[in-house]
């Protein structure tokens, strides 16, 4: 195998305005954002060959009229036209794990490796003056945050816009003709992985932060430290605002240990008084201490947690959130009277705390958001006496702490998915006198009738049923969406067949079942 031979100097390409034609680039997999990195290149004038291990007709056939070609081959394996095509330039998608053959081969023959977040960064100026990037990371909350300041952005007169693994790919942002002022991006710690802190193609996040760190996803990464180290590159070169969580140590040592530029500002967010350079809570009001001339003395008023409860605000970690999302808006110029008037009108995303019905007594959740223990922590913590929906795939990450922690408010535990020996092991060192109840059936049409059927068995007036499964969904659902609109039909098709005849809503304060 020869070693392939660069024609391009890539450190060159930092504008869509570069010289990008018949650059050869493999693109590693064709979900949103595989095919959305093949489009981008193919507007670029590049080469491009997909490698994928599965595509949709739709995709496929959408590669062939736009001019890339698609080799359908398995992860473990190394495609011939791969190797024929040489390419000078490999894109991951974000699931591509850094062991992957795929990327080792690549690795080997010494081709640059970028994933979407730098092909984005380096094209983002095809639309007139680039976009601010405010960039949010964390094992929990990255989403609600990221929705929140984009709706605090946008209800103020910003062109502003959520992306990134929020679901919209950040390359079609940076394409799209109207432009924007503001890109509020969301990465996740396997895009964080492939971004480079230093030279060309490294992000420069007008703010940033890391809302907090707990394990997950040890598995992809193959270490505590390889995962927190994927975190804390998001607050690299960070030009105004840090934002860290002051609860959270990790997260202002991340800060504490980033190379930022020189008028960057760290600021700590938590649920207690603010410094001087801080966004918090004096009593049950929300304040900024950070963004204010006179922030020694005195703080902005944003909002109140009697406000807040109104739209289903007022949990802790959602307070926390509203904080952070607060001081990414602040950053951007945003008044506190327009956060606050906007934090009126905000809907809370589908299966993040949904309230989805209130039948006899007992409150039915959906935070099938909730995918790994830190995220299960901060939900259970809202609620007193719980009935809790929890399994899936626990991506190697202990359980124990948390079953320790709550098996105070816990009335039964419904375990489903494919790890429940560890749940179960959990439960009987650290909670033996909670009831256990398993739902038998592995099929995806089954699990939640079965799961709410027997948490209805159990669960007494001020109970609240929450599926909060700390686990991943994909071995018996599609995601995590998926899980909570079944979990939501199942409750709706439950109650209605109640004897008494109550109706309860099932899509409860959100609208929507999702």
């Amino acid at each position: 195998m020869g070693e392939s031979v660069a024609v391009r100097d890539l450190s060159s390409l930092t504008s869509w305005h570069s010289d990008w034609k018949t650059l050869r680039v493999a693109v590693f997999g064709l979900g949103v954002t595989g095919f959305a990195v093949a489009d981008t290149l193919m507007d670029v004038g590049a080469d491009v060959l997909v490698v994928s291990s599965s595509a949709s007709s739709e995709r496929a056939d959408l590669l062939s009229v736009i001019g890339a070609r698609l080799v359908l081959s398995a992860d473990s394996e190394l495609p011939d036209d791969l190797e024929a095509f040489d390419p000078e330039l490999v894109i991951v998608s974000p699931g591509f794990r850094p062991d992957s053959p795929l990327v080792v081969w690549a690795q080997a023959r010494g081709i640059a490796i970028w994933g979407d977040i730098e092909l984005a960064w380096r094209l983002r100026d095809k639309v007139g003056t680039p976009a601010e990037w405010l960039v949010v990371t964390g094992t929990n909350g990255k989403t609600t945050t990221v929705q929140l300041a984009t709706h605090l952005l946008v209800s103020a007169g910003h062109r502003a816009v959520a992306v990134g693994n929020i679901g919209v790919p950040v390359v079609d942002a940076v394409r799209d003709p109207t432009g924007f002022d503001t890109l509020v991006v969301e990465l996740s710690s396997f895009q964080l992985h492939w971004l480079k802190r230093a030279g060309a193609g490294a992000l420069v996040p007008f703010a940033s932060v890391c809302l907090n760190l707990a394990d997950d996803h040890l598995d992809w990464h193959g270490s505590r430290d390889a995962y927190a180290s994927a975190k804390a590159t998001v607050y690299a070169n960070t030009k105004v605002a840090c934002l860290y969580n002051r609860a959270d140590d990790a997260t202002m040592h991340m800060v504490e240990d980033a190379e930022v530029e020189l008028d960057c500002r760290a600021i700590g967010v938590g649920l207690g008084a603010p410094g001087p350079s801080d966004f918090g809570l004096v009593g049950d009001i929300l304040v900024d201490r950070a963004f204010h001339d006179d922030r020694r003395t005195s703080a902005l008023e944003l909002t109140t947690i009697e406000e807040l409860s109104a739209v289903g605000l007022d949990a802790p970690h959602m307070v926390v959130n509203v904080l952070m999302a607060a001081a990414l808006a602040r950053s951007r110029g945003v008044s506190p009277d327009s956060i606050r008037s906007a934090l009126t009108t905000f809907v809370i995303d589908h299966h993040r705390s949904q309230v989805i019905a209130r039948a006899e007594g007992v409150m039915w959740v959906n935070d099938s958001k909730a995918t790994n223990p830190h995220a299960a922590d901060a939900s259970l913590s809202s609620f007193a006496s719980v009935v809790w929906i929890a399994g899936g795939m626990l991506k190697g990450v202990d359980v124990s702490a948390l079953v320790s922690s709550h098996a105070h408010r816990l009335r039964a535990a419904i375990l489903i998915g494919t790890n429940r020996d560890e749940l179960r092991g959990a439960f009987a060192r650290h909670a033996p006198e909670v009831p256990l109840f398993d739902v038998a059936t592995a099929e995806t049409e089954n699990v939640m009738r079965e799961a709410v059927i027997l948490a209805a068995s159990v669960a007494g007036a001020g109970d609240v049923v929450l599926l909060a499964p700390a686990a991943a969904s994909m071995d018996q659902f599609t995601d995590y969406a998926d899980r909570g609109s079944r979990f939501a039909k199942a409750v709706g098709d439950y109650l209605g067949g109640l004897a008494d005849g109550e109706s309860p809503n099932p899509s409860g304060h959100t609208g929507s079942t999702g």
